[in-house]
């Protein structure tokens, strides 16, 4: 049995060789093992050997502003008009029941336009001057006071400024005019709450200077105001 195999498996051998020997393969194996390395590619040692540059390109610009020099851009402090900060005491604070607003009659609004007109016509013609009733949206709340656009365009200055209000007893009450708005804002609300303003009073606002009114009540005859102002 020995015997047997090993003839086989020589046989076997010998026919693999002869299959090589006729493939060539043996010469094969010999030229691959005596040949040089394989040398790397040309891209490839370009690619490593590439450098990058560093340019300085000139920005396109349109001829409208190409002889003209580069914008600068800066921040820039814009001064805002503000009041200093004022105490009125206890009438500043005083609480208010807005639920509770007393609005005047359309009689006692008629009166005490009627007394403003008159009043007004007694002052110096030489100063400009205009009446302004009373609402509520000036007096409570939000404690605005629109005037009139045509008195503003002809007689108050162009840009923000502080204007100050004087009641008949000589007291100021500075207050920030708003052109764009044509109104009082900043410090309206101190006049209105230590005058205790209400709903129907006519007030003649006489431009005495440039930045400074001269005020006159008429408070008008409401059940919850005090007739002797």
């Amino acid at each position: 049995m020995v015997a047997a195999y090993e003839e086989s498996r020589r046989k076997r051998l010998e026919e693999n060789r002869k299959r090589m020997e006729a493939l060539n393969l043996p010469l094969l194996s010999q030229a691959l093992q005596k040949s040089p390395s394989p040398k790397p590619s040309p891209l490839k040692h370009h690619a490593k050997s590439r450098t990058i540059e560093k340019q300085v390109v000139v920005v396109r610009r349109s001829s409208r502003v190409a002889n003209l020099p580069s914008p600068v851009y800066k921040e820039v402090v814009v001064d805002r008009v503000s009041l200093p900060r004022r105490s009125l005491g206890r009438t500043y604070n005083k609480y208010r029941d807005y639920a509770n607003r007393v609005y005047a009659s359309d009689e006692d609004r008629e009166e005490a336009l009627e007394k403003a007109e008159k009043l007004m016509s007694d002052l110096e013609s030489q100063y400009p001057a205009f009446i302004k009733s009373m609402l509520q949206s000036h007096i409570s709340g939000g404690f605005w006071l629109g005037l009139p656009v045509h008195f503003c365009k002809s007689n108050l200055p162009k840009g923000d400024e502080v204007i100050t209000l004087i009641d008949e007893d000589g007291n100021e009450y500075p207050t920030i005019y708003l052109p764009r708005k044509t109104g009082l804002s900043g410090g309206w609300k101190g006049f209105a709450v230590a005058h205790d303003l209400a709903d129907g009073d006519a007030l003649i606002f006489q431009l005495i200077k440039r930045t400074a009114f001269k005020v006159y009540i008429i408070r008008a005859n409401s059940p919850a105001k005090d007739k002797t102002a």
